[in-house]
């Protein structure tokens, strides 16, 4: 590999504008010796490339000798497949020769079976005996507001409960009042009695 030109030019103890001079001849030397390798890079290229050709024309030629023999091997194998013996299925031939090689028509199977079976299978069998009329009727058009009401409703129920509740204890604390003063009045007037 060459070396650096300005390490060369130091080598040399040029310095300058002879330097300069001697750069350029230096540059143009080191690039003819690389279009010179390049250039023999190709030619060698080249040859390679021509010997695999031959390689490959050679081989195929060996081939070519060798491809009638197995084409003629596989078309007598397949001439001989082609005349197996004839038959006739739906020809009625009027020579006796051939009417031997006629095939007796064949009987369609009995298919009444295998459709009942699959008449069987496709009719399921009911899963539901009675039917329940609430599932089937129809829905009424306030459902929803009734269930997202239904618990503010429980809970007014309680209030309301718990208020009657309280006001029955009011009546019977104000009857007990009465009661007491009615059996106090009760009570003085018989003892003013006596």
């Amino acid at each position: 590999m060459p070396l650096p030109l300005r390490s060369m030019c130091s080598t040399l103890h040029v310095t300058g504008p002879s330097s300069r001079c001697l750069l350029a001849l230096i540059i143009q030397h080191n690039m003819e010796q690389s279009v010179g390798s390049l250039q023999e890079q190709a030619l060698k290229r080249k040859e390679r490339l021509k010997a695999l050709k031959n390689r490959q024309l050679q081989g195929r030629d060996d081939e070519e000798e060798e491809e009638p023999e197995r084409k003629r091997k596989v078309l007598s194998e397949e001439a001989e497949e082609k005349h197996r013996e004839i038959k006739l299925r739906n020809y009625t031939p009027e020579d006796e020769d051939l009417k031997d090689r006629q095939v007796p028509k064949a009987k369609p199977a009995s298919v009444e079976d295998k459709v009942k079976d699959q008449l069987e299978a496709a009719n399921p069998e009911p899963i539901i005996e009675e039917v329940d009329l609430a599932n089937l009727a129809p829905r009424k058009p306030d459902w929803d507001l009734k269930r997202d009401v239904a618990k503010k409703l429980e809970k007014l129920e309680r209030r309301t409960q718990r208020a009657i509740a309280e006001l029955i204890r009011d009546r019977l604390r104000g009857s007990e009042e009465e009661l007491a003063e009615a059996v106090g009045a009760v009570s003085v007037t018989e003892g003013d009695s006596d």
